[in-house]
């Protein structure tokens, strides 16, 4: 018998209810809260979930200088001509660009740090480009 399973993952910092509000306007999802104030779910318009939990230690991670190795971070899929308006979003929201060359082209990855230190990345889709007409 198969047990049914799913995942989130969940990013720690030191205020969750301001970096869930961060990643729900760019994902353009909802905020859900629950009795735990320390944790705070978005729930995107395409079915991404992702956790924010408080933790009261944070300390921003400071990749991508090689002392330290990556962790973990998002990769923000979009379709290949809506990845300027995309940037302006993040950045608009209080995303630091960390590495944004600026390629344009069918594998076209700009890299931002979200309000909380965590890397992010948006990154063009050969296959979105190609639901989207593009």
């Amino acid at each position: 018998m198969s047990v049914q399973k799913t995942s989130i993952l969940v990013l720690d910092c030191a205020e969750p209810v301001e970096l869930a509000q961060f990643y729900a306007e760019l994902l353009g999802g909802d905020i859900e809260t629950a009795c735990d104030p320390d944790f705070v779910e978005v729930v995107g318009a395409q079915g991404t979930h992702l956790a924010i939990r408080r933790d009261h230690g944070y300390a921003p991670p400071s990749w991508p200088r090689p002392d330290d190795s990556l962790q973990a971070h998002l990769r923000i899929v979009v379709a290949l001509g809506d990845m300027d308006a995309a940037e302006r979003e993040a950045i608009t929201l209080g995303a630091t660009p960390v590495d944004t060359k600026d390629n344009n082209g069918p594998r076209d990855e700009r890299v931002y740090a979200d309000p909380a230190g965590h890397s992010f990345t948006l990154a063009v889709s050969a296959k979105r480009s190609e639901q989207s007409g593009s």
